[in-house]
C-alpha cells in the first residue's frame, strides 16, 4: 500500500509541473507523471520506486541540482537516486539532443533494477503516447521531437535493445511491442 509519502510527491510533482503541458498536445504534464507512476505500479514497482516515478522529470525540468537536494530532504536517497538515474541532464542549456540520448542509452547497463523500472515505465508511457498520435496525426507527430522521426525512431529501437541486454521482464517486452508497433506504422 502507498502511504502519506506517495501522497506527498503527488502534491509536489503537481507543484513543480503546474505550468508545463506535454509538446504538442497541451496535455497538462501531470498527466505523464501519473502514467508513469501508474505504469511501475502495474510492474510491481514500491513505493519509492512509484515515488520517483512521480518525480523523474523533476530535476531534468523543474531545477536542477537545487531540486535534487530538495527531493533528497523530502523522500531520501534511494528516491534521489533512482530520479538521479532517470535524468539525462539537469544542466541549462541542456547538451545536444543526440548527446544526451546517446549517455542515456550507455548507462542502462549500469543502472539498479530500480532506475531500470522507472525508465522503462517513462519510456513505455512516451512509446504509447506516440503511437496514440501517430495514428490520429500521422507524420505530422515527428515535429514534435529534436530528434525528428529518424532521430526518435533510432533512439527508441536502441532504448529497447539497452533495457533487453539488460533484463527480460515484462515491461521491456511490452515496450518493444509498442516500439516495433511505431516502426510498423513509419514505414507505411
Amino acid at each position: 500500500m502507498l502511504s502519506e509519502h506517495f501522497t506527498a510527491a503527488l502534491i509536489y510533482a503537481t507543484q513543480l509541473h503546474a505550468n508545463q503541458v506535454r509538446k504538442g498536445s497541451g496535455v497538462p504534464y501531470i498527466a505523464h507523471l501519473l502514467g508513469v507512476a501508474s505504469i511501475a505500479l502495474e510492474y510491481g514497482a514500491n513505493e519509492d520506486e512509484a515515488i520517483a516515478a512521480l518525480l523523474h522529470d523533476a530535476i531534468e525540468d523543474q531545477g536542477g541540482a537545487a531540486t535534487r537536494e530538495e527531493i533528497r530532504r523530502r523522500f531520501g536517497e534511494n528516491v534521489t537516486a533512482i530520479v538521479d538515474g532517470c535524468t539525462d541532464a539537469d544542466t541549462i542549456p541542456k547538451p545536444p539532443w543526440r548527446q544526451r540520448k546517446e549517455a542515456y542509452i550507455a548507462h542502462i547497463p549500469t543502472a539498479s533494477p530500480s532506475v531500470l523500472l522507472v525508465s522503462a515505465a517513462d519510456k513505455l508511457y512516451n512509446a504509447q503516447s506516440i503511437l496514440k498520435d501517430y495514428r490520429v496525426l500521422g507524420e505530422s507527430v515527428w515535429e514534435r521531437f529534436q530528434g525528428g522521426k529518424a532521430g526518435s525512431l533510432w533512439y527508441y529501437r536502441s532504448l529497447v535493445n539497452a533495457f533487453s541486454n539488460t533484463q527480460t521482464t515484462a515491461i521491456v517486452e511490452e515496450l518493444e511491442r509498442v516500439v516495433t508497433q511505431i516502426e510498423v506504422l513509419a514505414k507505411k
